[in-house]
């Protein structure tokens, strides 16, 4: 079983499920997507499984510094794939996966016990 958690580290929430995931013995890898960037197919992967405002992270500064004509074209899982991967920093964060499943999208402590009880 391969757990990858997908985020920035230094994020909050992605600090939070980090230390859950240490805290509870969890093993997981760690890919920092400012350093090690996204995939295409990574993303279509995520976006596949889950709505594209999902992943769109539409409260943070990344979003509100893009062009309010780039925002009302983020319409589709197209339109928001090629955002992401010119901003990884727009992708809600963590992003947890095992096996390239999508388990949670975001950090609940109580989404993450339901998951690894």
């Amino acid at each position: 079983m391969s757990i990858v958690l997908y985020g920035i580290p230094n994020c909050d929430t992605v600090k939070k499920a980090r230390v859950w995931l240490q805290e509870h013995s969890v093993e997981f890898h760690f890919h920092d997507f400012k350093k090690a960037g996204l995939a295409n197919a990574q993303v279509e992967n995520w976006l596949a499984q889950e709505a594209w405002d999902v992943l769109v992270n539409r409260k943070g500064t990344t979003w509100r510094a893009l062009s309010d004509e780039r925002k009302a074209a983020c319409t589709s899982a197209s339109t928001a794939l090629a955002l992401m991967l010119e901003n990884p920093s727009l992708v809600k964060r963590p992003v947890l996966e095992r096996d390239g499943k999508v388990l949670a999208v975001g950090f609940s402590a109580e989404k993450y016990q339901s998951l690894f009880e």
